[in-house]
C-alpha cells in the first residue's frame, strides 16, 4: 500500500464522529458482514437498519479512557476500522479488548488490517496505559494466522462455541498480545 494514501486516526469522543464517518462505518460493517466477515454480526445478510443502531451504541460509548475507534482511510474514504475497549474495574483495567476489526473487501491484502492493528497497539500502550490486549476470533476463516503474524498468540479455544448454521459450529479462539 502506498503509505501516503493510507491515513490512520483515532476517535475517542462521540462528537468527533461526523455524519459521514457514521455512514461509512455502517456501510463498511454491512459490506464486511455480507461478505462473510467475522465482525460482530454472525448471520448475514444484514443491512443498514441492523448495523446503524450498533454503530450508534458504539459511538455513544466512546471515551478517551475506555473506548476508542481506530479508523483507516485511503484517499479520504474509510478503508477499515476497529474498536478498543477497557473495563474501568480496577482488577482488569490494565488490559483492553479489540472488537469489530474490519477492512473494506476491495482493499484487503493491502496492509490496512495490519496497519490498524499496529496503530491500536501503540494507542493502547501509549495513550490508554494498557499493558495487554485480548480478542476473540472465529476459527476457520484465517484470523488466527493473521493475528499470529502480528505477534498475537492463542491462549485458548472454546470448541464449537459459535453455531453459524446447523452443522457449522466453529471454535472461538482467544488471543492475547502482551507486552504492548
Amino acid at each position: 500500500m502506498d503509505s501516503a494514501a493510507l491515513e490512520l486516526q483515532q476517535v475517542a469522543a462521540p462528537e468527533d464522529v461526523t455524519p459521514e464517518l457514521r455512514r461509512e462505518l455502517v456501510d463498511c460493517w454491512v459490506e464486511v458482514t455480507n461478505a462473510g466477515g467475522a465482525a460482530g454480526f454472525p448471520f448475514p445478510p444484514i443491512d443498514a437498519g441492523l448495523a446503524a443502531p450498533a454503530v450508534d451504541a458504539l459511538v455513544a460509548a466512546l471515551a478517551p479512557d475506555t473506548s476508542r475507534l481506530v479508523v483507516a482511510t485511503v484517499d479520504g474514504a474509510l478503508a477499515g476500522w476497529l474498536n478498543v475497549r477497557r473495563d474501568p474495574f480496577a482488577l482488569v483495567a490494565h488490559w483492553g479488548t479489540l472488537h469489530h476489526v474490519q477492512t473494506r473487501t476491495a482493499l484487503r491484502g493491502r496492509g490496512i488490517g495490519a496497519a490498524l492493528m499496529n496503530r491500536v497497539r501503540a494507542t493502547a500502550r501509549d495513550e490508554m496505559g494498557l499493558e495487554q490486549l485480548r480478542l476473540a476470533a472465529r476459527a476457520g476463516v484465517g484470523l488466527e494466522e493473521f493475528y499470529g503474524r502480528l505477534g498475537w498468540r492463542e491462549t485458548g479455544r472454546w470448541p464449537g462455541a459459535l453455531r453459524l448454521a446447523p452443522g457449522d459450529d466453529r471454535d472461538e479462539v482467544l488471543m492475547l498480545l502482551r507486552p504492548l
